[in-house]
């Protein structure tokens, strides 16, 4: 996804008079941090997955359920979605800082790839508790990083900073 070029002023977060204030108000608003420009309701894809994955234990038949769950980017899950300033989402995206959106992208990308392993494994799996073990599994490895992603848009740090603070 290409980022748009813009001036500090107009990044999420930033200092420039009434004009940011503004801004920040209307991402505020809108649900966006207007610190990061990032918005809590793109892990509702991941959190959906993750529902299904947990009924799995109790309800192998729902493996079918989490198969149909398809990776989707931030934009796509944005303009897919009933999010009342999807475009204001994507845009406050596009222009954040790069380095928190890199460090999102790094976590959510994880994500994906940990939830489209385990969803070609389960197609692979003949045994429903084969299928069983995956869910846990994938469960154990997503759950944090939702956290993760959730503390880059609150604001709570990079990545970087989780890694540090978890190896001490």
């Amino acid at each position: 996804m290409a980022s748009m070029q813009t001036s500090p002023s107009s990044r999420p977060g930033s200092s420039g008079g009434a004009d940011a204030a503004a801004r920040a108000a209307q991402l505020s608003a809108a649900n966006i941090n207007p610190k990061t420009g990032l918005a809590t309701d793109y892990l509702n894809h991941f959190n959906e997955a993750i529902m299904l994955l947990e009924m799995i234990p109790d309800m192998p038949e729902c493996s079918d359920d989490f198969l149909g769950w398809q990776p989707l980017s931030y934009a796509e899950h944005f303009k897919l979605s009933n999010f009342k300033a999807r475009d204001l989402a994507i845009e406050a995206y596009e222009t954040a800082d790069p380095g928190i959106r890199q460090d999102f992208d790094e976590v959510t990308n994880n994500m994906t790839a940990i939830l489209s392993a385990i969803g070609d494994a389960m197609r692979g799996a003949r045994q429903d508790s084969t299928r069983t073990k995956l869910a846990e599994e994938a469960v154990g490895w997503i759950k944090p990083l939702i956290g993760r992603a959730g503390g880059i848009i609150n604001g709570q740090g990079s990545a970087a900073d989780v890694d540090f603070i978890m190896s001490h």
